[in-house]
């Protein structure tokens, strides 16, 4: 958590972990009776309650980390104990984009709310500045400065699923890849599965995030090619038959093996052309592997193997038809 997002204030602790918002359960498991947590929680009192259950052990305004924590609390995640698989509740939406860094969402304090994520079988509100949405399953969450955070992707959808400026939603498109925090594939699941897709104002962002993945993957191809000593390719090319129709653009090719590698898309109209080219390539002797962006990111030392599997398996093939190489 950043220093200056923080509310300087003096706390009046009762836990010895230093923890500064307790749900009244807790207040009362450490001995406090009603009466005295109502009674230290009034107007001018040296504690305040935040949210329905959740006290603030200090009359201050709550810092970002605290607002957070009542935010979990009221939703009955109790963070000294381990989740179980899937979580009970996360903080997602731009409270969560701001905790996994984003620069394109306010800080949170700057933030009007919280939104956390809950099972669809609790029976939650809204309250405060918590805003509460309740989901069929939830995703595993990432614990980021030791808070239970929906993973990026979930989170971009929530946050792009309450704006309608494609501008905003362009930025934070871009800021997920190109920054690293996931893949742009990940990216259109969670819109695809939120139903996001068909909005307008995320159609007109959709380029953004397409241009993005591909600039990663394709700087993560090159990376691949020179750090496992592979032959070098030639790169971004158009193949076709002398004197006939376009075969398509690969995105490597190695000539003198007849190999080429082509980054798989997620969509599926692409991935139906894909498939078709590859088709079409290997009935004229010419290898293709098709390789997943996420693939780069995550086991770039298998898709290095398997390329150098083909180019080696190409000694043994019978000899490709001959293809014109142009630039893309």
């Amino acid at each position: 958590m950043n220093a200056n997002d923080l509310t300087p204030h003096v706390p009046l602790r009762l836990d010895p972990r230093g923890e500064t918002v307790l749900t009244v359960r807790r207040l009362r498991e450490r001995g406090l009776s009603a009466a005295t947590i109502a009674e230290r929680c009034r107007p001018g009192g040296p504690w305040q309650q935040v949210l329905p259950q959740v006290c603030l052990l200090h009359s201050g305004p709550p810092s970002s980390e605290e607002r957070v924590r009542a935010a979990l609390l009221y939703a009955g995640r109790d963070l000294g104990v381990p989740a179980p698989l899937g979580g009970e509740a996360m903080v997602t939406g731009p409270a969560a984009l701001a905790l996994h860094r984003f620069r394109g969402v306010p800080p949170l304090i700057g933030l009007p709310r919280i939104d956390v994520l809950v099972g669809r079988q609790r029976r939650l509100r809204d309250a405060g500045d918590v805003a509460i949405h309740r989901v069929r399953e939830l995703p595993p969450p990432v614990e980021v400065a030791g808070l239970p955070c929906a993973p990026v992707p979930r989170a971009l959808a929530d946050a792009v699923a309450e704006l309608d400026d494609p501008d905003t939603v362009r930025a934070l498109f871009s800021e997920a890849v190109r920054g690293g925090h996931c893949e742009g594939s990940a990216v259109l699941r969670a819109l695809s599965a939120a139903g996001l897709l068909e909005r307008p104002y995320v159609r007109r962002a959709l380029d953004v995030l397409r241009a993005e993945e591909r600039g990663v993957a394709e700087q993560r191809l090159y990376a691949m090619v020179a750090g496992h000593r592979l032959p070098d390719p030639v790169w971004n090319v158009d193949l076709r038959l002398p004197g006939g129709p376009p075969l398509g653009g690969v995105d490597a090719f190695w000539p003198e093996h007849a190999v080429a590698l082509v980054l798989e898309s997620q969509e599926e109209a692409l991935r139906s052309h894909q498939a078709r080219q590859q088709e079409h390539l290997e009935a004229l002797g010419i290898t293709v592997v098709l390789v997943p962006p996420e693939r780069l990111r995550h086991a770039p030392v298998q898709q290095a193997a398997v390329v150098r599997t083909a180019l080696m398996a190409s000694a043994d093939l019978d000899p490709a038809a001959y293809v014109v190489v142009t630039p893309r």
